[in-house]
């Protein structure tokens, strides 16, 4: 090891002994070292233990902080102590891993001695130390950089998107943790490795994911960019075989759809064939009303027979939704017929909540001609190939609608991986992924217990991974969200929070002070756990090569 990586000695004391788990050094004067730093440590048989800085802390031999303002003449503060204090840095370290010298031996658990010499660990050795020299199936995941090395690291797919394990939890602020620009990045990951599985990306504000199959303009971004998805062993390119799915919108622009992207975009990606609007109609996707209802709390479950109630009669069947808000109005009439449980007041609100919803032009009598490129989603996916990317805009709609549409998407899904389509298996992708920002909206701590994306939700994390449907999803705080949710992700990234965030259950098992960091990441830095990582990570990624913002439009 080269003398300019040596930075201090394993230090044990009676009140610090060093463990299996753990040790403390003595950091070598003038020597600036980081937490997430990796340092290896000479040991037994001329084994090497490799482990991961997590507190950096600096001490004296004064007593106490009177010392230091007595020695600085009671007090003035641009004098020159008169006693120098005797000082150190030191750092803690959690042990990662033990490499004997013989790949045949065992790894060796004893605590590291007093006196032995810390050194940096190069690039080589920090894959190395973090078990990822022979990961199979690696799917980039950014880059780690540490005091010394810039190393790209790797998820191993199987933990990724199964069969091992599944689902990505992003958590973090918004604006300053880069949660959607880093899901991006893992979906075009998947996207260049992996030919078996297709993706479905919700778009829930703004335009930012609405030209994803657009280059980066900003040139002052693209050179770095271009270096750092190299660095990742990925291409530098922008998302393949993307169709977007606009809300449907009768307007007199010819472009039919309900966006917040711009007009000339919109009408060079219908020109192109890329773009569709979406619809519903009444004899096809009445059964889905429940998910209107996704957020409602219905302790008493009237809205639940309601349902039931329309789903059983004949005389709501066969009608446009017209003539459905008809029929429900003419149970809001006292003495009407109808369920004598069901009470008139419960189909007033029934009636109430679903007429605002019904009006919106995605709720349409039939599919029109090409001219105004209707589609339903549902059929959409059920026709979705390997390699493809669906980017379904919900960003304009209320947020009811918002929940019948997700809703409807991961219902399309299941049931195209649960072989109710007229598809042969082998036909259908392997695994799809689905990404949804603000999860805590649809999968919330105070979701209702009844609510149907809830329990969809639910389903998909703890079945999803071994029927090949995947969740990535994000959100500004992890706690907002369901505890069966985010517990069946096995990624978990965190990027900037605050200090209210970083105090609750969650995070109670994170290293004080990697914790402590989250409140103070920068754009593009986020901490990553994963399976195989035998430490939490800071890590960067490149910027987008998609997209982004409409500036030069």
């Amino acid at each position: 090891m080269s003398p300019d990586n040596l930075i201090g000695k394993v230090s044990a004391s009676e009140r610090y002994p060093t463990t299996v788990d753990e040790f403390n050094f003595w950091i070598q004067d003038e020597t600036i070292v980081q937490p997430f730093d990796i340092v290896k440590v000479d040991h037994y048989n001329d084994s090497v233990t490799y482990a991961v800085i997590e507190e950096i802390s600096h001490i004296t031999d004064s007593p106490g902080h009177i010392g230091s303002y007595v020695s600085s003449d009671f007090g003035d503060v641009a004098s020159k102590p008169e006693t120098i204090r005797l000082g150190l840095s030191f750092a803690k370290c959690k042990v990662l891993s033990n490499h004997p010298q013989e790949l045949t031996s065992e790894q060796i658990y004893m605590p590291v001695r007093d006196g032995s010499l810390v050194y940096f660990a190069n690039e080589e050795e920090i894959i190395d130390a973090l078990g990822l020299k022979s990961i199979a199936n690696p799917i980039p995941a950014g880059f780690i950089e540490t005091s010394r090395a810039s190393v790209p690291i790797n998820y191993n797919r199987d933990f990724l998107i199964g069969p091992e394990g599944a689902h990505v939890n992003i958590s973090g602020i918004s604006g300053l943790a880069t949660k959607t620009s880093y899901a991006m990045f893992l979906l075009q990951a998947l996207q260049q490795k992996q030919d078996d599985l297709a993706i479905i990306i919700l778009n829930v504000k703004g335009p930012d994911l609405l030209r994803l199959d657009e280059k980066n303009p900003n040139k002052k971004e693209m050179d770095k960019s271009k270096e750092d998805f190299q660095k990742s062993g990925m291409k530098w390119k922008p998302f393949e075989n993307v169709t977007y799915f606009y809300p449907y919108q009768k307007d007199d622009s010819q472009l039919y759809s309900n966006t917040y992207l711009s007009k000339n975009v919109l009408q060079e990606q219908q020109n192109a064939n890329r773009a569709f609007n979406y619809i519903y109609t009444y004899e096809e996707d009445k059964d889905n009303l429940d998910l209107l209802f996704s957020n409602i709390e219905d302790p008493n479950q009237t809205i639940e027979s309601i349902l039931s109630e329309i789903a059983e009669k004949e005389e709501f069947s066969g009608l446009t939704w017209e003539s459905f808000l008809d029929t429900v109005s003419s149970y809001t009439q006292s003495g009407t017929k109808g369920n004598k449980e069901i009470p008139v007041v419960s189909w007033r609100k029934f009636a109430r909540l679903i007429r605002k919803s019904i009006k919106n032009d995605i709720f349409q009598q039939n599919k029109s001609g090409t001219v105004k490129r209707q589609k339903r989603l549902a059929e959409a996916i059920y026709s979705i190939n390997r390699g493809e990317v669906f980017v379904i805009d919900i960003a304009k709609l209320n947020e009811q609608l918002q929940y019948f549409v997700f809703g409807d998407i991961a219902k399309a899904v299941y049931d195209l991986k649960l072989g109710e389509t007229d598809r042969e298996e082998d036909e259908i992708p392997q695994r799809i992924v689905i990404f949804v920002d603000e999860l805590n909206k649809y999968a919330g701590s105070s979701s209702p217990k009844n609510s149907p994306i809830l329990n969809t939700i639910l389903e998909i994390s703890e079945r999803g991974r071994s029927m090949g449907i995947v969740l990535f999803a994000a959100e500004q705080f992890k706690s907002d969200v369901h505890d069966r949710a985010k517990g069946n992700c096995s990624t978990h990234v965190y990027g900037r929070t605050n200090a209210i965030e970083i105090s609750k259950p969650d995070y109670r098992f994170i290293p004080k002070v990697f914790s402590g960091m989250m409140t103070r990441l920068t754009k593009g830095e986020l901490i990553v756990e994963h399976p195989i990582f035998r430490t939490l990570l800071k890590i960067k990624f490149p910027f987008p090569a998609y997209h982004q913002n409409q500036e030069e439009d």
